[in-house]
């Protein structure tokens, strides 16, 4: 007597993107030899969003691809109605592609009475019906804990090493730095990217009650002569790197490069970044970099391969760590 039914069908992917940087989910799709599913997606007069996708979703691994520039808000709750609108639609897994994490810098409470904000993005994403999470470069390691479910932490550090690489002369004569202590460890792995480079830190200060605000103030290590590579995980007002790399040319330095993964880029970052020194600064587009966004010694990198690659890795029950010589934040 028969006790299961067996389905001969083989596994549907589905690619689906919110309405904040297509051109990434554009550049996904086309990695994979897919095709974005066509979506209706707008606005009401009070600010209330509609999405509805226009094919079956039915028993497919369907994959929200949603980046989160301003009004990072909007795109959150837009994503957040796609996910929810898959599962409704009996999708058969749902993995949020989120390249750059909303609220990641809220990720622990400094003073009393403070949100864990990044923590409630994780609870809203596994409410809505989320199964799994993707993310690149998370502000801390730590945020992977808060997602009840795998989290596959995307690395580009491997992206724009190998960029800084193609670039520099002397890789020899090569410092990494990073702005403060918190990005040492990450600072190493760019170091082990870079054949074993030498380590800086620009020590700063920065006041807990004043938002985007801190000053650099003295370097740790040897940089006088040497291009320095300066490095962090996201670029907001610019006001942190610029003034490293105010420090870093005061010290001595020879060149320096800023590599980034998140173009923030809010308020006077671009100004700050196009006038304060550095040689190249390099990004990739988790985030969109509009027109006026870009200013001549600005490289972006597109990182719609690796995601391309880890969604194929996810979809064939593959490894996602593979990806990272076994190496995973």
């Amino acid at each position: 007597m028969m006790t299961e039914i067996t389905n001969p069908g083989e596994k549907k992917m589905v690619l689906v993107s919110g309405r904040a940087h297509p051109q990434l989910a554009e550049e996904i799709a086309a990695e994979l030899g897919n095709e974005v599913l066509p979506t209706s997606a707008y606005t009401f007069a009070n600010g209330e969003t509609y999405v509805r996708f226009e094919d079956s979703v039915r028993g497919a691994d369907a994959y929200v691809i949603q980046s989160h520039p301003a009004p990072i808000n909007e795109w959150l709750m837009e994503q957040l109605i796609m996910i929810d609108s898959l599962k409704r639609a009996s999708a058969r897994s749902i993995t949020v592609v989120s390249p750059f994490y909303p609220y990641a810098r809220q990720d622990k409470k400094h003073k009393g009475r403070e949100p864990i904000s990044a923590r409630l993005i994780s609870d809203l994403y596994k409410t809505a019906g989320a199964h799994r999470l993707m993310s690149v470069d998370l502000h801390t390691a730590q945020i992977q804990g808060f997602f009840d479910g795998p989290v596959d932490h995307l690395m580009a550090i491997p992206l724009l090493a190998e960029h800084v690489r193609s670039v520099v002369d002397d890789v020899s004569n090569v410092t990494v730095v990073s702005p403060d202590t918190g990005r040492v460890r990450v600072a190493e792995q760019w170091a082990e990217l870079l054949d074993s480079a030498p380590l800086a830190f620009v020590h700063k200060t920065r006041d807990l009650s004043v938002p985007n605000k801190a000053e650099s103030k003295t370097v740790v290590g040897d940089i006088k002569g040497r291009t320095c590579v300066l490095i962090d995980d996201m670029i907001d007002t610019g006001g942190t790197i610029a003034g490293a790399v105010r420090v870093l040319k005061e010290n001595g330095a020879k060149d320096v490069i800023i590599a980034a993964t998140h173009p923030v880029f809010s308020g006077p970052a671009v100004e700050r970044l196009s006038q304060c020194g550095a040689c190249e600064v390099v990004v990739t587009n988790t985030l969109p970099v509009p027109e006026e966004h870009q200013f001549e010694n600005l490289t972006v990198l597109s990182i719609a391969p690796l995601i391309a690659r880890a969604i194929r890795e996810v979809f064939d029950d593959g490894s996602v760590t593979s990806l990272f010589d076994g190496r995973s934040n």
